[in-house]
Protein backbone atom coordinates (compact mmCIF):
# COMPACT_ATOMS: atom_id res chain seq x y z
CA UNK A 1 0.00 0.00 0.00
CA UNK A 2 1.00 3.51 -0.96
CA UNK A 3 -0.27 6.34 1.44
CA UNK A 4 -0.04 9.62 -0.45
CA UNK A 5 -0.43 12.97 1.63
CA UNK A 6 -2.65 15.88 1.01
CA UNK A 7 0.06 17.92 0.23
CA UNK A 8 1.80 15.80 -2.64
CA UNK A 9 5.20 15.03 -0.96
CA UNK A 10 4.46 11.40 -3.22
CA UNK A 11 3.29 10.39 -6.06
CA UNK A 12 2.36 6.86 -7.92
CA UNK A 13 3.27 7.12 -11.16
CA UNK A 14 0.84 8.26 -13.92
CA UNK A 15 -1.82 5.68 -15.10
CA UNK A 16 -2.12 4.67 -18.81
CA UNK A 17 -4.47 3.23 -20.83
CA UNK A 18 -3.69 -0.33 -19.67
CA UNK A 19 -3.20 0.37 -16.43
CA UNK A 20 -6.77 2.79 -16.07
CA UNK A 21 -7.17 3.13 -12.23
CA UNK A 22 -10.46 2.13 -10.07
CA UNK A 23 -11.44 4.58 -7.47
CA UNK A 24 -13.69 4.39 -4.33
CA UNK A 25 -14.47 7.92 -3.31
CA UNK A 26 -15.63 8.28 0.26
CA UNK A 27 -15.50 12.20 -0.15
CA UNK A 28 -18.36 13.87 -1.46
CA UNK A 29 -16.52 17.22 -2.09
CA UNK A 30 -13.59 14.95 -3.88
CA UNK A 31 -15.93 13.01 -6.13
CA UNK A 32 -16.95 16.31 -7.35
CA UNK A 33 -13.52 17.16 -8.13
CA UNK A 34 -12.43 14.09 -9.57
CA UNK A 35 -15.36 14.55 -12.21
CA UNK A 36 -14.47 18.38 -12.84
CA UNK A 37 -10.51 16.65 -13.73
CA UNK A 38 -12.36 14.74 -15.97
CA UNK A 39 -12.17 11.38 -14.21
CA UNK A 40 -15.33 10.42 -13.58
CA UNK A 41 -15.19 7.22 -15.93
CA UNK A 42 -12.19 5.74 -13.14
CA UNK A 43 -14.67 6.26 -10.11
CA UNK A 44 -16.74 2.77 -9.26
CA UNK A 45 -17.97 3.59 -6.04
CA UNK A 46 -19.10 6.95 -3.80
CA UNK A 47 -20.79 7.23 -0.74
CA UNK A 48 -24.76 8.44 -0.57
CA UNK A 49 -23.36 11.93 0.08
CA UNK A 50 -21.82 12.33 -3.05
CA UNK A 51 -24.61 14.37 -4.49
CA UNK A 52 -22.59 16.46 -7.59
CA UNK A 53 -22.38 16.39 -10.03
CA UNK A 54 -25.59 14.76 -10.39
CA UNK A 55 -26.10 13.85 -13.97
CA UNK A 56 -22.75 11.91 -13.75
CA UNK A 57 -22.74 10.60 -9.92
CA UNK A 58 -26.22 8.86 -10.65
CA UNK A 59 -24.73 6.25 -12.57
CA UNK A 60 -21.71 5.24 -10.15
CA UNK A 61 -22.71 2.22 -7.81
CA UNK A 62 -23.27 3.86 -4.05
CA UNK A 63 -20.99 1.58 -1.22
CA UNK A 64 -22.49 3.24 2.12
CA UNK A 65 -21.85 6.65 3.85
CA UNK A 66 -18.81 8.53 4.40
CA UNK A 67 -18.62 6.83 7.79
CA UNK A 68 -20.30 3.24 7.63
CA UNK A 69 -19.34 1.80 4.36
CA UNK A 70 -19.94 -1.44 2.61
CA UNK A 71 -16.54 -2.76 2.91
CA UNK A 72 -18.01 -6.16 1.49
CA UNK A 73 -19.35 -4.12 -1.39
CA UNK A 74 -15.93 -2.10 -1.88
CA UNK A 75 -14.12 -5.25 -1.75
CA UNK A 76 -16.28 -6.89 -5.07
CA UNK A 77 -15.27 -3.80 -7.06
CA UNK A 78 -11.75 -4.40 -6.87
CA UNK A 79 -10.58 -0.86 -6.74
CA UNK A 80 -6.98 0.22 -6.86
CA UNK A 81 -7.58 3.25 -5.18
CA UNK A 82 -9.41 5.34 -2.22
CA UNK A 83 -9.80 8.57 -1.71
CA UNK A 84 -10.62 10.05 2.23
CA UNK A 85 -10.31 12.67 4.19
CA UNK A 86 -9.22 13.09 7.98
CA UNK A 87 -12.16 14.82 9.25
CA UNK A 88 -14.56 12.78 7.35
CA UNK A 89 -13.90 9.25 7.31
CA UNK A 90 -13.03 6.77 10.01
CA UNK A 91 -9.20 5.55 10.18
CA UNK A 92 -10.90 2.00 11.58
CA UNK A 93 -12.81 2.11 8.19
CA UNK A 94 -9.84 3.48 6.30
CA UNK A 95 -7.53 0.80 7.84
CA UNK A 96 -9.76 -2.06 6.44
CA UNK A 97 -10.21 -0.89 3.39
CA UNK A 98 -6.33 -0.29 3.27
CA UNK A 99 -5.91 -3.73 3.62
CA UNK A 100 -6.63 -4.59 -0.31
CA UNK A 101 -6.74 -1.34 -1.49
CA UNK A 102 -3.11 -0.42 -3.17
CA UNK A 103 -3.42 3.34 -2.88
CA UNK A 104 -4.68 5.04 -0.25
CA UNK A 105 -4.84 9.19 -0.78
CA UNK A 106 -5.21 10.69 2.07
CA UNK A 107 -6.60 14.35 2.25
CA UNK A 108 -6.38 17.31 4.99
CA UNK A 109 -7.61 20.52 3.55
CA UNK A 110 -7.83 23.18 6.67
CA UNK A 111 -7.49 26.29 4.22
CA UNK A 112 -8.95 27.82 1.18
CA UNK A 113 -5.15 27.76 -0.59
CA UNK A 114 -5.17 24.31 0.06
CA UNK A 115 -6.91 23.52 -2.55
CA UNK A 116 -3.98 24.24 -4.90
CA UNK A 117 -2.15 21.56 -3.90
CA UNK A 118 -5.13 19.24 -3.73
CA UNK A 119 -5.97 19.52 -7.28
CA UNK A 120 -2.15 19.07 -8.13
CA UNK A 121 -1.74 16.02 -6.39
CA UNK A 122 -4.58 14.57 -8.07
CA UNK A 123 -4.01 15.92 -11.26
CA UNK A 124 -0.43 14.41 -11.41
CA UNK A 125 -1.56 11.03 -9.89
CA UNK A 126 -3.92 10.66 -12.30
CA UNK A 127 -2.11 11.65 -14.89
CA UNK A 128 -4.70 15.29 -15.88
CA UNK A 129 -2.12 18.18 -15.20
CA UNK A 130 -3.36 20.23 -17.37
CA UNK A 131 -6.98 20.23 -16.18
CA UNK A 132 -5.55 20.66 -12.58
CA UNK A 133 -3.92 23.57 -14.21
CA UNK A 134 -6.81 25.34 -14.82
CA UNK A 135 -8.89 24.98 -12.09
CA UNK A 136 -5.80 26.28 -10.29
CA UNK A 137 -6.30 29.46 -12.38
CA UNK A 138 -9.90 29.77 -11.73
CA UNK A 139 -9.68 29.46 -7.98
CA UNK A 140 -6.81 32.13 -8.17
CA UNK A 141 -8.70 34.59 -9.85
CA UNK A 142 -11.90 34.29 -7.81
CA UNK A 143 -9.52 34.41 -5.15
CA UNK A 144 -8.06 37.68 -6.08
CA UNK A 145 -11.68 39.06 -6.24
CA UNK A 146 -11.93 38.75 -2.95
CA UNK A 147 -11.74 42.51 -1.04
CA UNK A 148 -8.73 42.94 1.85
CA UNK A 149 -10.57 42.94 5.05
CA UNK A 150 -10.66 46.18 6.51
CA UNK A 151 -12.61 45.34 9.78
CA UNK A 152 -13.20 42.21 12.29
CA UNK A 153 -16.97 40.91 13.01
CA UNK A 154 -17.16 37.84 15.07
CA UNK A 155 -20.36 35.61 14.16
CA UNK A 156 -21.29 31.80 15.72
CA UNK A 157 -21.31 29.32 12.91
CA UNK A 158 -24.22 26.76 13.74
CA UNK A 159 -24.09 23.04 12.24
CA UNK A 160 -26.00 21.86 14.10
CA UNK A 161 -28.99 21.83 17.19
CA UNK A 162 -29.99 19.67 19.71
CA UNK A 163 -27.06 19.97 20.86
CA UNK A 164 -25.92 23.18 19.21
CA UNK A 165 -22.58 22.82 17.66
CA UNK A 166 -20.35 25.08 16.29
CA UNK A 167 -16.76 24.65 14.09
CA UNK A 168 -13.11 25.55 15.52
CA UNK A 169 -10.55 27.92 14.17
CA UNK A 170 -8.69 25.12 12.96
CA UNK A 171 -11.19 24.39 9.99
CA UNK A 172 -12.38 24.93 7.04
CA UNK A 173 -15.44 26.60 7.41
CA UNK A 174 -13.18 29.12 9.91
CA UNK A 175 -10.72 29.86 7.18
CA UNK A 176 -13.31 31.23 4.71
CA UNK A 177 -14.91 32.59 7.12
CA UNK A 178 -11.75 34.59 7.79
CA UNK A 179 -12.00 35.84 4.17
CA UNK A 180 -14.58 37.92 4.83
CA UNK A 181 -13.21 39.40 7.72
CA UNK A 182 -15.46 37.27 9.81
CA UNK A 183 -13.91 35.52 13.02
CA UNK A 184 -15.57 32.99 14.17
CA UNK A 185 -16.86 32.53 17.79
CA UNK A 186 -14.53 29.72 20.01
CA UNK A 187 -15.71 28.36 23.06
CA UNK A 188 -13.43 29.01 26.07
CA UNK A 189 -14.17 26.10 27.92
CA UNK A 190 -14.78 22.93 25.02
CA UNK A 191 -11.87 22.60 23.10
CA UNK A 192 -12.75 20.39 20.33
CA UNK A 193 -12.65 20.59 16.71
CA UNK A 194 -17.07 21.09 16.71
CA UNK A 195 -17.60 22.42 20.18
CA UNK A 196 -21.55 21.82 21.48
CA UNK A 197 -22.23 25.35 22.89
CA UNK A 198 -25.35 26.54 24.77
CA UNK A 199 -27.23 29.89 24.38
CA UNK A 200 -26.63 32.75 27.47
CA UNK A 201 -26.14 36.15 27.45
CA UNK A 202 -21.92 36.21 27.86
CA UNK A 203 -22.20 34.09 24.87
CA UNK A 204 -24.52 36.63 22.73
CA UNK A 205 -22.17 39.88 24.45
CA UNK A 206 -19.60 38.82 22.11
CA UNK A 207 -20.57 37.85 18.50
CA UNK A 208 -22.28 39.90 16.11
CA UNK A 209 -23.92 37.67 14.11
CA UNK A 210 -24.89 34.20 13.73
CA UNK A 211 -24.97 31.72 10.38
CA UNK A 212 -26.72 28.53 10.40
CA UNK A 213 -25.78 26.14 7.77
CA UNK A 214 -27.57 24.26 5.50
CA UNK A 215 -25.84 21.59 5.95
CA UNK A 216 -24.67 18.86 7.96
CA UNK A 217 -28.06 19.60 9.92
CA UNK A 218 -30.55 21.01 7.61
CA UNK A 219 -31.33 24.60 8.85
CA UNK A 220 -33.88 26.35 6.85
CA UNK A 221 -35.34 30.06 6.65
CA UNK A 222 -38.03 29.50 9.88
CA UNK A 223 -35.01 28.37 11.87
CA UNK A 224 -33.59 32.07 11.11
CA UNK A 225 -36.67 33.66 12.02
CA UNK A 226 -37.54 31.91 14.91
CA UNK A 227 -33.85 32.36 16.48
CA UNK A 228 -33.68 35.97 15.34
CA UNK A 229 -36.53 37.08 17.50
CA UNK A 230 -35.06 35.17 20.19
CA UNK A 231 -31.42 36.45 20.31
CA UNK A 232 -31.95 39.94 19.02
CA UNK A 233 -29.45 40.04 17.11
CA UNK A 234 -28.44 39.12 13.06
CA UNK A 235 -29.00 35.60 11.99
CA UNK A 236 -28.44 34.55 7.99
CA UNK A 237 -29.00 31.20 6.96
CA UNK A 238 -26.13 30.25 4.10
CA UNK A 239 -25.27 27.95 1.96
CA UNK A 240 -23.01 24.77 3.47
CA UNK A 241 -21.64 23.45 0.89
CA UNK A 242 -20.08 26.84 -0.66
CA UNK A 243 -18.71 26.99 2.67
CA UNK A 244 -17.27 23.78 4.05
CA UNK A 245 -16.59 22.20 0.40
CA UNK A 246 -12.99 21.72 -0.84
CA UNK A 247 -12.45 20.84 -4.24
CA UNK A 248 -13.30 22.43 -7.33
CA UNK A 249 -16.65 23.44 -5.59
CA UNK A 250 -14.51 26.07 -3.68
CA UNK A 251 -14.30 28.32 -6.51
CA UNK A 252 -17.76 28.89 -6.30
CA UNK A 253 -17.37 29.10 -2.42
CA UNK A 254 -15.02 31.76 -2.90
CA UNK A 255 -17.41 33.83 -5.32
CA UNK A 256 -20.06 33.00 -2.42
CA UNK A 257 -18.13 34.09 0.40
CA UNK A 258 -17.31 37.35 -1.00
CA UNK A 259 -20.89 38.18 -1.62
CA UNK A 260 -22.52 37.14 2.07
CA UNK A 261 -23.28 40.08 3.97
CA UNK A 262 -25.60 40.79 7.78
Amino acid sequence: MELIDAIGQRHIAIVTASDAPRIISLVPSITELLCDLGLARFIVGRTGFCIHPAEVVKHIPKIGGTKDVNIAKIRTLAPTHLLVNIDENEKPTVDQLAEFIPHVIVTHPIAPRDNLALYRLLGGIFGVETRAEQLCRAFEDAYAQIPAVTSIQTVLYCIWKDPWMTVSADTYISQMLALKGWKNWVSPIVQQRYPVFEWNQDLLATIDAVLLSSEPYRFTQDHVDSLEKQLGKPVQLVDGEMMSWYGSRAIAGLNYVRSLEF
